[in-house]
């Protein structure tokens, strides 16, 4: 007995060695998996067809050659954006989700009295895409042709409307910007995406709305809408005979859409820097910035520090004009 407990105890460490290698390492001590090895999804907040449709798609498929998995658009469109943030925002930070956002994202959180996602708690800046300046249009039946002629029509006429993607978009913003400036009132109407308030400024159902360049330049050109002003710092390639709202008697009014994508909070600092990457090699190829150009958009990129800082800004910036304009969405 003594000598075969002294064998045991001989080779009792060699069995604890043994025992450890067969038990699995728990899952937060292995070595992680390769991103990605999965397709990822890219939340659009707002419908299909408008601006954050047409960018959100380019990026999608080049995204896509670029990490060798699908990226696939998921359009969560309504209550100005934030239907689709909050979805984003609720989703797990592993890399598999992405949000692409546009003004709303800084204009919300001073608009909205209760959301369900903070912009700034809830979300990883990723990058700055693209910046697009606006153009306000109506349509040509309404007898204006220049911005002061269309302000003068507002004063006189009271009850004329804007038209905008949501509470809360820049193009609601904007409006409410432009009455402020203008001295009018114009009645805000809301709509799931910009693209269907532009349908019924074509169809003359309101008489304005402010909107991005690569939208509404097909129909100013055909003649359907009445550029008012492209608000932009000088005229714009895409539309030479548009005046700027300097030239048209509104230097102040500045609204310049931007574009970005966020990850929701806690995704790691390494896939958010991959993606970061990757966004800025797309956004500044000579192939999609040619197109972008015909769009008249503008490549932004830059750091997850840099956006953030970016954000904070702009979010500071509009939430003076929500409170002077008194603007609440309950």
């Amino acid at each position: 007995m003594k000598t075969g407990g002294k064998l045991l105890q001989a080779f009792f460490p060699f069995l604890l060695t043994l025992a450890a290698a067969l038990v699995p390492w728990p899952a937060s001590a292995q070595a992680p998996a390769a991103w990605p090895s999965k397709p990822i999804r890219l939340i659009l907040p707002f419908p299909p067809g408008g601006p954050t449709d047409i960018l959100g798609r380019m990026v999608a498929d080049r995204l896509t050659a670029s990490l060798g998995q699908p990226v696939i658009v998921e359009n969560h469109g309504g209550a100005g954006g934030n239907i689709g943030a909050e979805a984003a925002a609720k989703s797990a930070p592993d890399g598999y989700t992405l949000l692409l956002v546009s003004n709303p994202i800084v204009i919300s959180p001073s608009l909205y009295s209760k959301l369900n996602y903070d912009p700034q708690r809830d979300f990883a800046p990723v990058s700055l895409l693209a910046t697009v300046p606006n153009v306000m249009v109506t349509y040509p039946s309404l007898g204006v042709n220049t911005l002061q002629e269309f302000i003068a029509l507002a004063k006189s006429k009271p009850g004329m409307n804007f038209g905008s993607g949501g509470a809360g978009t820049s193009n609601h913003a904007a409006g409410e910007l432009f009455n402020i400036l203008a001295g009018v009132k114009l009645v805000h109407v809301p709509y799931k995406g910009v693209n269907l308030a532009m349908n019924d400024v074509l169809a003359g159902r309101i008489q304005l709305v402010v909107i991005g360049v690569p939208a509404a330049g097909p129909h100013i050109k055909a003649g359907r809408l009445r550029a008012l002003a492209v608000i932009a710092p000088h005229r714009l390639p895409a539309l030479p005979d548009v005046p700027t709202v300097a030239e048209a008697g509104l230097p102040a009014f500045e609204v310049t859409t931007f574009y970005g994508v966020l990850a929701p909070a806690g995704t790691p600092k390494p896939i958010v820097s991959r993606i970061n990457a990757e966004l800025v090699r797309i956004m500044h190829s000579p192939e999609l910035k040619d197109r972008l150009a015909v769009m008249a958009t503008d490549p932004a990129t830059g750091t997850p520090e840099e956006f953030g800082d970016f954000l904070k800004r702009e979010t500071a910036k509009w939430g003076e004009v929500v409170r002077k304009a008194g603007l609440k969405v309950d």
